[in-house]
Protein backbone atom coordinates (compact mmCIF):
# COMPACT_ATOMS: atom_id res chain seq x y z
CA UNK A 1 0.00 0.00 0.00
CA UNK A 2 1.68 3.10 -1.00
CA UNK A 3 -0.10 6.32 0.89
CA UNK A 4 2.36 8.99 1.71
CA UNK A 5 1.45 9.85 5.17
CA UNK A 6 2.11 6.46 6.27
CA UNK A 7 5.42 6.56 4.81
CA UNK A 8 6.68 8.77 7.84
CA UNK A 9 5.19 6.13 10.58
CA UNK A 10 7.11 3.53 9.49
CA UNK A 11 4.07 0.98 8.86
CA UNK A 12 4.49 -2.43 7.21
CA UNK A 13 1.95 -3.50 5.12
CA UNK A 14 1.37 -7.37 6.61
CA UNK A 15 -1.75 -8.23 4.30
CA UNK A 16 -4.31 -6.69 2.06
CA UNK A 17 -6.54 -9.16 0.57
CA UNK A 18 -6.44 -9.44 -3.34
CA UNK A 19 -10.02 -7.89 -3.13
CA UNK A 20 -9.22 -5.61 -0.17
CA UNK A 21 -11.63 -6.82 2.30
CA UNK A 22 -8.86 -7.57 4.69
CA UNK A 23 -6.43 -5.20 5.36
CA UNK A 24 -3.68 -5.89 8.50
CA UNK A 25 -0.95 -3.44 9.15
CA UNK A 26 1.81 -3.36 11.47
CA UNK A 27 2.48 0.21 13.43
CA UNK A 28 5.68 0.21 15.04
CA UNK A 29 6.07 1.53 18.54
CA UNK A 30 9.73 3.12 18.25
CA UNK A 31 11.21 7.25 19.63
CA UNK A 32 9.17 8.87 16.74
CA UNK A 33 5.82 7.68 18.39
CA UNK A 34 6.44 6.47 22.08
CA UNK A 35 4.99 8.89 24.88
CA UNK A 36 6.58 10.06 28.01
CA UNK A 37 5.67 7.18 29.86
CA UNK A 38 6.79 4.63 26.63
CA UNK A 39 3.35 3.75 25.42
CA UNK A 40 2.16 5.00 21.88
CA UNK A 41 0.82 8.20 21.25
CA UNK A 42 -2.62 8.41 20.05
CA UNK A 43 -2.02 10.42 17.52
CA UNK A 44 -0.26 7.76 15.14
CA UNK A 45 -2.61 5.58 16.11
CA UNK A 46 -5.38 7.97 14.87
CA UNK A 47 -3.27 8.82 11.49
CA UNK A 48 -3.32 5.27 10.82
CA UNK A 49 -7.13 4.63 11.73
CA UNK A 50 -8.44 7.14 9.54
CA UNK A 51 -7.85 6.56 6.17
CA UNK A 52 -8.32 3.02 5.92
CA UNK A 53 -11.97 2.15 5.80
CA UNK A 54 -12.15 4.97 3.05
CA UNK A 55 -9.25 3.57 0.97
CA UNK A 56 -10.65 -0.05 0.80
CA UNK A 57 -14.28 1.69 -0.09
CA UNK A 58 -12.17 3.72 -2.62
CA UNK A 59 -11.09 -0.10 -4.28
CA UNK A 60 -14.16 -2.21 -3.67
CA UNK A 61 -16.64 1.02 -5.03
CA UNK A 62 -14.32 2.55 -7.57
CA UNK A 63 -16.21 5.96 -8.96
CA UNK A 64 -16.93 7.81 -5.68
CA UNK A 65 -15.44 10.60 -3.41
CA UNK A 66 -14.86 9.07 -0.24
CA UNK A 67 -13.65 10.43 2.62
CA UNK A 68 -13.93 10.06 7.02
CA UNK A 69 -16.75 11.34 7.90
CA UNK A 70 -16.33 10.69 11.48
CA UNK A 71 -13.39 8.98 13.63
CA UNK A 72 -14.05 7.55 17.24
CA UNK A 73 -10.96 6.04 18.99
CA UNK A 74 -11.36 4.26 22.37
CA UNK A 75 -8.24 3.53 23.71
CA UNK A 76 -8.99 0.17 25.74
CA UNK A 77 -5.38 -0.65 26.80
CA UNK A 78 -2.04 1.34 26.45
CA UNK A 79 -0.33 0.18 23.38
CA UNK A 80 3.36 -0.83 24.72
CA UNK A 81 4.49 -2.95 21.97
CA UNK A 82 4.14 -2.80 18.18
CA UNK A 83 0.35 -2.65 16.93
CA UNK A 84 -1.85 -4.67 14.29
CA UNK A 85 -4.43 -3.10 12.61
CA UNK A 86 -7.17 -5.78 12.01
CA UNK A 87 -9.59 -4.19 9.25
CA UNK A 88 -12.11 -6.65 7.77
CA UNK A 89 -15.24 -5.58 5.52
CA UNK A 90 -18.09 -6.98 6.58
CA UNK A 91 -20.64 -8.28 3.93
CA UNK A 92 -23.56 -7.09 5.39
CA UNK A 93 -22.11 -3.69 5.34
CA UNK A 94 -20.83 -4.26 1.79
CA UNK A 95 -24.42 -5.14 0.89
CA UNK A 96 -26.01 -1.92 2.37
CA UNK A 97 -23.40 0.03 0.62
CA UNK A 98 -24.34 -1.13 -2.76
CA UNK A 99 -27.87 -0.85 -2.02
CA UNK A 100 -27.59 2.78 -1.08
CA UNK A 101 -25.27 3.61 -4.00
CA UNK A 102 -27.65 2.04 -6.40
CA UNK A 103 -30.96 3.96 -4.95
CA UNK A 104 -29.33 7.07 -3.48
CA UNK A 105 -25.59 7.23 -5.18
CA UNK A 106 -24.40 7.93 -2.19
CA UNK A 107 -23.35 5.96 1.38
CA UNK A 108 -22.29 6.66 4.84
CA UNK A 109 -21.03 3.50 6.39
CA UNK A 110 -19.70 3.33 9.76
CA UNK A 111 -17.11 0.17 10.56
CA UNK A 112 -15.60 -1.00 13.52
CA UNK A 113 -12.14 -2.50 13.96
CA UNK A 114 -9.16 -2.35 16.50
CA UNK A 115 -5.58 -2.54 16.73
CA UNK A 116 -4.43 -5.13 18.58
CA UNK A 117 -0.54 -5.22 20.63
CA UNK A 118 2.23 -8.19 20.41
CA UNK A 119 0.26 -10.59 22.55
CA UNK A 120 -3.22 -10.14 20.71
CA UNK A 121 -5.08 -8.22 23.00
CA UNK A 122 -6.68 -5.30 21.46
CA UNK A 123 -5.64 -2.26 22.42
CA UNK A 124 -7.77 0.46 20.95
CA UNK A 125 -11.30 -0.28 19.15
CA UNK A 126 -12.60 2.47 16.28
CA UNK A 127 -15.37 3.33 14.50
CA UNK A 128 -15.07 5.12 11.44
CA UNK A 129 -17.54 6.76 9.54
CA UNK A 130 -17.07 7.31 5.51
CA UNK A 131 -18.14 9.52 3.48
CA UNK A 132 -19.19 8.28 -0.32
CA UNK A 133 -20.64 10.51 -2.72
CA UNK A 134 -20.56 10.61 -6.40
CA UNK A 135 -17.82 12.22 -8.09
CA UNK A 136 -18.24 16.06 -8.52
CA UNK A 137 -20.35 16.23 -5.68
CA UNK A 138 -20.20 19.04 -3.26
CA UNK A 139 -22.73 19.21 -0.11
CA UNK A 140 -24.97 21.99 0.19
CA UNK A 141 -24.28 24.38 3.18
CA UNK A 142 -26.38 22.95 6.38
CA UNK A 143 -27.91 19.66 4.10
CA UNK A 144 -24.62 16.81 4.40
CA UNK A 145 -25.86 13.47 5.59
Amino acid sequence: MWFPPFRAMGIKVERISDDWRQVRIKLPLNSFNQNPGGGMFGGSIASLADPIPALVCNKVFPGYQLWTRALEINFVKEARTDLELRFDLDPQIEAWIKQQLEQRNRATPSFEFGLYDANGQQCVSVVNVVAIRPMGYRPTKGTEQ
